[in-house]
């Protein structure tokens, strides 16, 4: 039997459990990870903003803190036998219950740490729904709604936000956290208890955003939303977070607890620029004010329709295949001749076969296929063409399934292809340029023309190419063309805020995740991000130092989600609202080694990792403090929730994905790195798992980098070009599958980056800062008054010959200052 190893080794008395009945406390057969992948079917997980609401509170707290819940308890209780009342929340008529906040609110101002916080955690009770008082986890939510709201309405929010930033600030928790040998959740109490109260009104908030026109809070959601992209004090609360993610990678407030502080930024973040929803909805506003088509696709929307494609076969699966069907192998194809010459209608059933199983991979057809990989070649391309062989199988498809074959998009073009394109015809046929001509065909054969219209007919304007040209305007006409005022959009605001400090914020983040990522080793001087789950004192059975292990493996986890939906929000808010900040972010992530990060992350087994079921279900929040706790045992341990996948993981994977798409894409020194870090067998062995929208990015970076990978490559990989060509969209005249760039060099590609550069500095610079952009171009003083008042540094050089430049520059010198006192409108 497997066994399944828990690694706690968070600190050098950290141990190393392997419980050998890990697999009976399941109460599931053991999963063989090398059987058939083609048995396995495709995953049902949606990929939205985040999961649901009750996971999503469920993962805010550690199962090491449920001893904390009770003491929120007891707060409240406390508080209300101050207050002479009774400690029943919901017997409260809800006047009275405005009449407790108000008084905790007023018991948060004192100078008292002690009565301070007491107040915090009972207001943490209520926010939590008061659910000593429910019978049910529905209740409990929706006790948790309207006592949010309740907080809101009193001004509970910026009350905490100010204690977070005396929390902050609070240079003895630093000192003390950071003469201990080893940070243990007994010193970030506080400042989960401020940072839980206001991850839990946001979360609601962003539930409620969901379906605003229906809900009858509707006024305290805009409320809420505009108050996130206004700043408290002097920054935003988004500023303030990834401060503290900057202070706590540099070690100078290790005992931050960052699952909360990221999952809070993550959810302001979501909740103040907005979800996939608001970006649909501002991109296809924005296409339409440049004057552009509104692009009908939606990429996510088709991703989630996409069926998943039969992963490629491993060596040895290979091998073993082939020993096991040499014999059937050379039956089937004496069958085949024999049927070439006495039976025509079997060839053509074995051909359309073919062709079906590269569209459904099903079991029937899959040893043909493997047959045909090994021998070099495929017939799958049938995805590409889906007109072939479409006559023989009319008759048996139904009307269902012809409507459906095709490929998922309409390919594309980009004006740059078509004016090569165009340059190219010219040369060959006519023999000059025509420099910007883009509509005269003087000359070309017919053929030519047809490509043209179908070019310009497929052709695609993105709004980055409308920004970037706006910009190049401006560079060459700095005096002739206005500068357009940025419109003060969330995301114009928050990247003002961040400008200056964009490259620490970004690196704060990437060293996060290289601390979480399950392929990182654990080193003694690496940050230690699981500070706020380890107890004061270690597990001592076997039972609490499984448990510690999954809370740490969980815990690890969800600060992968948390930064992968930061950097992914962040890019795309930042490219719709303007290409150059999105690459201003895009530069500073790939020189933080960002892309290597990431294959890192995905370097592993990832179906184990999709698979894994780090949480206990009777120790989430609520289910932990509802109902007659049972003891937790061997027998009554119950990890997972049976299904075949982990949201919060595949969620991550594909976030780093698109993160990897993005950083990449038409990026040709980026799609280098991909090749230079072999990332091509990192995401083959990806594609083995069966969901259609990760193959999708999966299959996007394989096609960006196939040309650099050689003919051999492509040669042994066919199955892999086939899904390619039957999942990603086409590019009418990228010649990726068999074009061969061998010519490029690496300064092409060190000099693309240093120009894209240039454009991103001078764009930050004229819009963001008050820096001379260019001398010449700055209007000339000739005011008397500012001239002469103005301070003049004199060189040592002058000072030492200055009575020779009197002599030559003054005294000889014949000056009309009549005249000169006229020409610049000087009266005396």
């Amino acid at each position: 039997m497997a066994s399944f190893t828990f690694d706690t080794n968070f600190n050098e008395k950290g141990p190393v459990i392997t419980p050998r009945k890990y697999r009976e406390l399941k109460h599931q057969p053991n999963k063989d990870y090398s059987e058939d992948d083609y048995e396995t079917p495709d995953l049902d997980f949606v990929y939205d903003d985040a999961d649901t609401h009750a996971n999503e509170i469920a993962e805010l707290y550690s199962y090491t803190e449920k001893h904390e819940l009770m003491y929120n308890l007891k707060a409240f209780e406390e508080q209300m036998e101050q207050y002479k009342l009774q400690p029943w929340w919901q017997t409260h008529p809800t006047s009275q219950q405005r009449s407790i906040i108000y008084k905790l609110l007023d018991q948060l101002e004192v100078s008292n740490k002690q009565i301070r916080m007491k107040a915090a955690c009972a207001i943490l009770y209520l926010a939590q729904g008061s659910w000593a008082e429910v019978q049910s986890d529905k209740e409990q939510q929706d006790w948790t709604r309207t006592n949010v709201m309740l907080l809101y309405e009193a001004g509970v929010f910026p009350a905490f936000v100010e204690l977070l930033n005396i929390e902050i600030e609070n240079s003895a928790a630093a000192t003390s956290a950071s003469r201990k040998l080893a940070v243990s959740l007994a010193d970030s109490v506080d400042l989960r208890v401020i940072l839980s109260v206001l991850y839990i009104i946001t979360e609601v908030m962003r539930v409620e955003a969901l379906d605003i026109e229906k809900s009858p809070y509707k006024k305290n959601v805009e409320a809420f939303k505009e108050e996130l992209i206004n700043p408290y004090g002097e920054e935003l609360l988004a500023v303030k977070l990834l401060g503290m993610a900057t202070r706590f990678c540099s070690g100078s407030a290790s005992h931050f607890p960052m699952k909360k502080v990221l999952l809070l930024l993550w959810k302001v973040i979501l909740v103040s620029l907005g979800g996939i929803e608001t970006l649909r909805e501002l991109k296809a506003n924005y296409r339409a004010e440049a004057g552009l088509d509104i692009q009908e696709e939606d990429t996510i929307e088709i991703a989630k329709g996409m069926r998943s494609c039969s992963p490629p076969a491993s060596a040895a699966d290979l091998l073993e295949t082939q020993n096991q069907k040499r014999s059937g192998r050379s039956f089937r194809r004496m069958l085949m001749k024999q049927s070439s010459l006495d039976e025509p209608e079997l060839v053509i059933d074995l051909d359309g076969a073919r062709g079906n199983s590269g569209l459904t991979g099903n079991e029937g057809d899959r040893e043909m296929n493997e047959y045909e990989e090994q021998q070099g070649f495929e017939d799958q391309f049938q995805f590409s063409t889906p007109q072939h062989n479409q006559t023989e199988s009319r008759s048996s498809t139904p009307e269902s399934t012809k409507a459906k074959v095709g490929l998922p998009w309409i390919p594309k073009v980009r004006q740059k292809d078509v004016d090569t394109f165009l340059a190219v015809s010219r040369m060959k046929f006519v023999g000059y340029k025509l420099q910007g001509d883009r509509e005269s065909l003087a000359g070309l054969p017919q053929p030519i023309h047809e490509g043209v219209n179908i070019l310009k007919k497929h052709m695609y304007t993105s709004l980055a190419e409308i920004q970037i040209q706006k910009e190049e305007e401006m560079a060459r006409n700095p005096m002739s063309t206005p500068e357009p005022m940025p419109r003060q959009t969330p995301t114009e605001i928050l990247y003002q805020a961040i400008l200056a400090n964009l490259p620490q914020y970004k690196i704060a983040l990437l060293k996060i995740l290289l601390a979480a990522a399950p392929t990182s080793k654990a080193k003694t001087d690496t940050i230690n991000i699981v500070a706020d789950v380890l107890p004061e004192e270690m597990p001592i059975t076997v039972l609490q130092s499984m448990k510690l292990g999954i809370d740490v493996s969980r815990h690890k986890e969800i600060i992968v989600k948390a930064v992968s939906a930061i950097l992914l929000l962040l890019l795309k808010h930042f490219k719709l609202n303007h290409v150059y900040q999105f690459e201003f972010m895009s530069q500073h992530l790939v020189f933080a080694n960002c892309i290597p990060l990431v294959l890192k992350f995905l370097n592993q087994n990832v179906m184990t990792y999709i698979e894994a079921e780090n949480f206990i279900p009777i120790l989430d929040f609520p289910s932990c403090v509802i109902g007659d706790q049972p003891e937790l045992t061997a027998e009554t341990l119950e990890i997972g929730d049976g299904k075949p996948y982990c949201w919060r993981n595949i969620f991550s994977c594909i976030n780093l994905l698109r993160i990897l798409n993005k950083l990449t894409k038409w990026k040709h020194s980026r799609i280098m790195m991909l090749v230079v870090f072999k990332s091509a067998p990192i995401l083959k062995r990806t594609l083995k798992v069966r969901h259609g929208m990760m193959q999708l990015y999966v299959l996007k970076l394989l096609k960006m980098q196939t040309k650099y990978l050689g003919r051999q490559w492509r040669k042994s990989n066919m199955k892999t070009i086939s899904a390619i060509y039957g999942k990603v969209r086409h590019r009418l005249n990228d010649d990726w599958a068999y074009g061969n760039d061998l010519e490029a060099r690496p300064w092409d590609f060190q000099e693309e980056e240093c120009a894209l550069r240039a454009c991103v500095d001078r764009f930050n610079n004229r819009r963001y800062t008050n820096n001379v952009r260019d001398k010449e171009m700055e209007p000339m003083d000739t005011f008397v008054t500012s001239v002469l008042g103005s301070d003049v540094e004199l060189t040592e050089e002058f000072k030492q010959h200055y009575e020779l430049w009197l002599q030559q520059e003054v005294f000889q010198a014949s000056i009309n200052w009549d005249e000169l006192l006229q020409s610049s409108n000087y009266e005396v």
